[in-house]
C-alpha cells in the first residue's frame, strides 16, 4: 500500500528534464571522465597491456633418455627456429645418473644468421639433481629475432664418472629442430623449453584507440544534443531521465527485495557471508583431491568462481519473476517496466558486494595480498551486472508468456554451472567440449576476477573486449525483446 502511494506521488510530480546548458556541461564531464579513465587504466594495466605470454613458446618434451655425459670436450647442440617476439628464458632438463657430480656446465645461445652469442651462463654440476630443470634468463628480453634460427649449445669441464647429462626424447621430431651430440647429428630432441612474450597489437596502438574513442564519444554526444534540439527523445537519455525520476522508488524496491530475502531469518544478512563460504568448503572437500595439486591457491580459485556464478544465478533467478511478481503494481500504476528487473539485479548486486568480503578474507589468509589489479575489479563486476540485466530482461519477458520458463531455467542454470570451470581447471576439458568455453560469458567474467586476485595482474586486453561485448550484447538483446513485448504484459498477468 505504501509502495503504491510512493508511485502515485512520483507520477504526480512534473517530469524532470535537462536543459541544453546542463547537457553540454554533462557532455564535457563525460569526455573528461573518459580521458581520465583511459590514463588511469594505462598505468593499472601495466605490462599486460603491451605483452602477453607467447603462443609460440617451445614446450619441453617428456624425457625418455639421456643425451651424452658432459665431460670436458663433449657438447650437445640443439638448433631451433625462434618464433617468440621477446625471448626471455631457456630451460633444460638434466639427468645425473643418480650420483653427485662435479664441475661447471656452460650454457650458450647463438643467433646463427650472424653467428652472434646472445647468452652465456654457467651452472655448477653439483647443484643438479635427477630430473632437475634449470632455467636460464636473458639479461634483457631478446627482441628482433623472430623467425631466426638459433643454437643452444651445452658444454662442461667435468671428468668421466662425475658429469651430468642433458635429457632428451629420442622419438620427438619437429621441423627445423636439429640435435647434434658431440658434433654428430642425432634423432630426437633435447628436453628444453624457450619462453617469452609477444607484443599485443592493441597495446602498441593504445593511445590511437583512446583518441579514436574520444572522437566517437564526442560525435555521439553531439548527435544526442542535436536530436534533443529537434524535439527527439534518444533512448539512452530517456532511460537516464526515467531512472533519476524514479530513483526514490528504485531505492525502495531494492531495499524491499534485499530485506525480503532475509525476512524472519536468524542470521539475516550474515548469510551473504556464509553461503559462499559453506559452498566453498563443501566443494573443496569433494574436489580438492582431484584438482588441488593442479591449481595454485585452490580455495581462492574456487571461491572466485562461486561468488561470481552465485550472483549470476541469483540475479537472473530473481529477475525471472520480476514482472509476474509485481503484477499488482504494473496493472494499477504506470512506470517504466524495465525498472522491475533493474531493481532485482541491483539488490542482488548488493549481495555480491557483501560476498566479496569473505573472498578477500580467504585470499589474504592464503597469502595473497592486494595489488593495483584490484582496482580493475569494478570493470568486471559492472560488466557482469549489465550482462545479468540484459539476460534477466529476456527471461522476465519470456516468463510473462511462458510460465514453464521458471522450471527450464533451473535446469539450464545447473548445466551452465557444470560447463563453467568453477571447481575444476579448464585444461581438463576435452577439445570438443573446451570450445564451449569460448561462448560462455561466465568463463570470461570469472577468469578476469581470478587473474586480478590470484595472479595480481591485469588480464590481457582481449579479456576486457570479451567482457564488454558480452555485457553490451546481452543488454541490447534483452532490451530489444523487452521493449517489443512490454505493451502486451498486462494481457497475460
Amino acid at each position: 500500500m505504501e509502495l503504491n502511494k510512493n508511485v502515485s506521488t512520483i507520477n504526480d510530480e512534473s517530469n524532470w528534464s535537462l536543459n541544453q546548458r546542463t547537457l553540454r556541461i554533462l557532455g564535457v564531464a563525460i569526455v573528461i571522465g573518459y580521458l581520465l579513465m583511459a590514463v588511469i587504466f594505462y598505468f593499472l594495466a601495466g605490462e599486460q597491456l603491451h605483452f602477453r605470454e607467447s603462443r609460440e613458446n617451445i614446450n619441453m618434451q617428456t624425457a625418455n633418455s639421456g643425451s651424452v655425459e658432459l665431460i670436458s670436450g663433449s657438447q650437445v647442440e640443439q638448433t631451433f627456429i625462434n618464433k617468440i617476439q621477446r625471448l626471455t628464458s631457456i630451460s633444460v632438463a638434466w639427468g645425473t645418473y643418480n650420483r653427485h657430480n662435479e664441475g661447471t656446465v656452460y650454457i650458450d645461445v647463438y643467433e646463427l644468421n650472424g653467428n652472434t652469442q646472445i647468452m652465456h651462463q654457467e651452472l655448477s654440476a653439483g647443484e643438479i639433481t635427477e630430473g632437475y630443470i634449470s632455467t636460464f634468463t636473458f639479461e634483457k628480453p631478446v627482441e628482433g629475432l623472430t623467425g631466426v634460427p638459433m643454437l643452444l649449445r651445452i658444454t662442461a669441464n667435468s671428468v668421466q664418472g662425475s658429469a651430468v647429462s642433458p635429457l632428451m626424447n629420442v622419438a620427438a621430431s619437429k621441423d627445423d629442430f636439429l640435435l647434434a651430440l658431440n658434433g654428430k647429428p642425432a634423432s630426437g630432441m633435447l628436453c628444453f623449453s624457450a619462453k617469452g612474450e609477444d607484443y599485443i597489437w592493441t597495446g602498441l596502438h593504445y593511445w590511437k584507440f583512446v583518441v579514436a574513442g574520444a572522437f566517437l564519444l564526442v560525435f555521439y554526444l553531439w548527435v544526442t544534443l542535436h536530436s534533443i534540439k529537434n524535439g527527439k527523445k534518444p533512448l539512452l537519455v530517456m532511460a537516464l531521465v526515467a531512472i533519476r525520476k524514479y530513483s526514490f522508488l528504485i531505492r525502495q524496491l531494492v531495499s524491499r527485495d534485499f530485506k525480503s530475502k532475509y525476512k524472519r531469518s536468524v542470521f539475516g544478512v550474515l548469510w551473504s557471508f556464509l553461503n559462499p563460504l559453506l559452498t566453498m568448503f563443501v566443494q573443496y572437500i569433494v574436489f580438492s583431491n582431484l584438482f588441488r595439486f593442479d591449481i595454485p591457491y585452490y580455495l581462492v580459485y574456487l571461491l572466485c568462481g562461486i561468488v561470481m556464478f552465485n550472483y549470476f544465478s541469483e540475479a537472473c533467478g530473481m529477475t525471472l519473476g520480476s514482472i509476474v511478481g509485481n503484477a499488482s503494481l504494473i496493472t494499477k500504476v504506470y512506470m517504466p517496466k524495465y525498472i522491475y528487473p533493474l531493481t532485482r539485479v541491483l539488490s542482488s548486486f548488493v549481495n555480491l558486494l557483501i560476498s566479496m568480503v569473505p573472498l578477500f578474507i580467504v585470499t589474504f589468509a592464503s597469502g595473497l595480498y592486494p595489488t593495483k589489479a584490484y582496482l580493475l575489479l569494478p570493470f568486471v563486476l559492472i560488466s557482469l551486472m549489465i550482462f545479468c540485466l540484459g539476460f534477466g530482461m529476456l527471461l522476465a519477458a519470456a516468463m510473462v508468456f511462458f510460465r514453464d520458463i521458471q522450471f527450464l531455467w533451473g535446469v539450464v542454470s545447473m548445466i551452465w554451472m557444470y560447463l563453467t570451470p568453477i571447481f575444476y581447471p579448464e585444461n581438463i576439458l576435452p577439445a570438443n567440449v573446451a570450445v564451449v568455453l569460448k561462448w560462455n560469458p561466465l568463463y570470461y567474467f570469472i577468469k578476469f576476477v581470478r587473474t586480478c586476485v590470484i595472479d595480481g595482474i591485469s588480464p590481457e586486453p582481449i579479456m576486457y573486449v570479451h567482457c564488454f561485448l558480452f555485457a553490451v550484447g546481452s543488454l541490447v538483446l534483452g532490451t530489444f525483446v523487452f521493449k517489443k513485448t512490454q505493451d502486451r504484459f498486462v494481457l497475460y498477468l
